[in-house]
């Protein structure tokens, strides 16, 4: 009887925690703790965009980036997990190998795009102006998972465990004019796109490939 009573309230104990999916993915680390912005750093425009609602960021505004700056130590190879829900006709982004700027669009890095039904054709799943996908593998207010996978000249995306696409930069690519699409190191950001695009993300965790 005794057994039995530890057994349920063992089991009670574990329903009742919050679920973090870094706890249970072997090497994942949150980066994110669901309450707080520690870690994490926006842009200077627009700094009342970003808020923290039900364990999630949360865009409400005008256009700002939100930047992870709680790890010196730059990524380079990795896997990052972001658990994404958006309202219908809303874009955003989820942006890796960047750094960290004050405004405008992050010239550096890669975007892997968030979108489903804003009138961008470029859609979940894409890596913006590099793999663009014209179709959205997931849907607005329905939460899916974005992995980005970086080693060394490959990137892996996948959304809830399909692969999207795997992009292999070519020998010599060029950094580019306008914006460094080029695989190199750096942190992560999150996109606030405009006004009219309502985007969370949570469960946000990363694994070291290096």
């Amino acid at each position: 009887m005794t057994k039995y009573l530890s057994l349920k309230i063992l089991v009670l104990a574990l329903a009742a925690a919050p679920f973090c999916p870094a706890e249970v993915e072997e090497g994942f680390v949150s980066i994110f703790d669901g309450k707080t912005f520690t870690g994490w750093k926006p842009a200077l425009e627009n700094t009342n965009t970003w808020k923290i609602e039900d364990g999630a960021f949360v865009t409400r505004g005008n256009r700002c980036h939100l930047y992870y700056v709680g790890d010196s130590k730059p990524f380079k190879n990795f896997e990052l997990k972001v658990d994404v829900m958006t309202a219908p006709n809303s874009n955003g982004g989820i942006y890796f190998h960047t750094k960290y700027q004050e405004n405008s669009w992050p010239k550096y890095g890669f975007e892997t795009q968030v979108n489903n039904t804003h009138s961008d054709w470029k859609k979940t799943g894409s890596l913006y102006d590099v793999v663009n996908v014209p179709g959205s593998p997931a849907r607005d207010n329905e939460w899916w998972t974005q992995h980005i996978i970086v080693q060394g000249n490959k990137v892996t995306l996948k959304v809830n465990n399909t692969i999207i696409f795997e992009y292999t930069e070519p020998a010599g690519a060029q950094p580019g004019r306008a914006f460094t699409r080029k695989l190199d190191e750096g942190t992560f950001a999150l996109q606030a796109h405009d006004p009219k695009s309502v985007v969370r993300y949570k469960n946000i965790r990363v694994k070291r490939l290096d």
